[in-house]
């Protein structure tokens, strides 16, 4: 994307980058999620961003972490565990709406495809997340459920076979 038209900067994420961008996510999933969740599923979810195990798999590189960033400060993360498995995609609130996240989805899509060779990603979406996906060629492939308090509708985007 052309940097004048998108003035964000997408990266990996490095060390340095884990605090602060968990600190942003919980915000974000306080903001605009966790009115759809249950007292569990708020607890379920703090337990799982602030899991050590969860850190020591980014640091192994098992749980890869792309970042937006504006000028220095994170704006937005995308990860992905499980080879394709879209774990989490959060935008801080100032920063909605200017395409950050589908420019973060598109981006790990083309490396999932190109480097890594998958022909799909995953996710377990939130309420508040499905329709994002859908218009970013995602679908539904079951019902909405609940884990943990947690409400999620798993949904697939198959990758296009380029030649």
């Amino acid at each position: 994307m052309d940097q004048s038209v998108f003035p964000y900067r997408i990266r990996w994420a490095r060390v340095e980058d884990w605090e602060p961008m968990m600190k942003m996510v919980w915000r974000t999933f306080l903001r605009f999620e966790a009115k759809d969740y249950s007292d569990e599923g708020i607890r379920s979810f703090l337990d799982f961003i602030t899991d050590e195990k969860l850190f020591h798999s980014f640091l192994r590189g098992d749980y890869q972490v792309m970042v937006a960033t504006d000028d220095k400060q994170i704006v937005g993360m995308a990860s992905v565990r499980n080879r394709n498995h879209l774990s989490l995609l959060f935008v801080d609130e100032p920063y909605h709406r200017r395409g950050i996240g589908r420019e973060l989805l598109n981006r790990f899509c083309e490396y999932l495809q190109k480097e890594e060779g998958e022909p799909y990603m995953s996710v377990k979406a939130a309420p508040y997340a499905v329709k994002f996906y859908q218009k970013l060629g995602f679908w539904v492939v079951s019902p909405e459920e609940e884990v943990g308090g947690i409400r999620v509708t798993s949904m697939e985007k198959h990758f296009k076979k380029t030649v």
